[in-house]
């Protein structure tokens, strides 16, 4: 499941922190449950709700990206400790090393984690700048070879347009590829959706909200948007 930065914030809370600690608890809750009924899950968190790489000008822009990157490990360290709350546990699989808090791992460690149910959550993005979360996403995904990447947001699937400003918006219950592409739909950012595309790895587009949406998604129930070579 992708997760972005964004998402972390949950609602604003009196302390205006970046990271909503009622939003890790939800979440931990749900993941748990889905582990419980023996789910393999892989979490990739963005950093978007402490550092915007691709948004500040202020300085050039290799550095900026490298700064949303260790963005990403807060918000996985954060997620971790939710998670081991709960007993649960996790490992965080970075993109860049920094140990002793996070460090380089391959895909056989990945495959091996998921294999011992622990939830494993990527970190780091691609750990390249000018590269999304999106991307490092769908890297992820392809090398550990999973069956769907769950892309959480606010809005509850992909539409013909912006649903917050277009009120004739359509939402698409399901959508190919090319014709996503066509219509310049921002499901991903283009070299993520192209390794989709590409590897023909199906992609559902969905709301995180109301709590029990990652469950109903996992077991087919039809919501959100399904984006595939279909």
């Amino acid at each position: 499941m992708e997760l972005s930065g964004e998402m972390m914030r949950g609602n604003p809370s009196d302390k205006n922190l970046p990271i909503s600690f009622d939003f890790l608890n939800d979440l931990s809750t749900e993941l748990v449950e889905l582990q419980n009924c023996g789910i393999e899950l892989g979490v990739v968190v963005g950093g978007g709700n402490i550092w915007r790489g691709a948004s500040v000008q202020e300085i050039e822009q290799t550095t900026s990206h490298q700064i949303g990157m260790l963005a990403t490990v807060i918000n996985a360290l954060a997620l971790q400790a939710a998670l081991n709350k709960q007993g649960i546990n996790s490992f965080i699989a970075s993109a860049i090393d920094i140990k002793p808090m996070v460090e380089l791992c391959s895909h056989h460690q990945v495959i091996k984690r998921l294999k011992q149910k622990e939830i494993v959550i990527f970190a780091g993005g691609t750990g390249q700048p000018f590269f999304t979360t999106d991307t490092g996403a769908a890297l992820w995904a392809l090398k550990i070879q999973a069956d769907v990447i769950l892309k959480a947001t606010k809005v509850d699937g992909v539409y013909s347009s912006d649903p917050f400003v277009d009120k004739k918006a359509k939402k698409y219950t399901q959508i190919s590829y090319k014709e996503a592409i066509q219509k310049e739909l921002r499901v991903m950012d283009l070299t993520a959706f192209s390794l989709c595309k590409e590897y023909q790895l199906p992609i559902i587009v969905f709301k995180l909200t109301p709590p029990g949406n990652i469950k109903r998604i996992v077991f087919g129930e039809n919501i959100g948007t399904i984006v595939s070579n279909a």
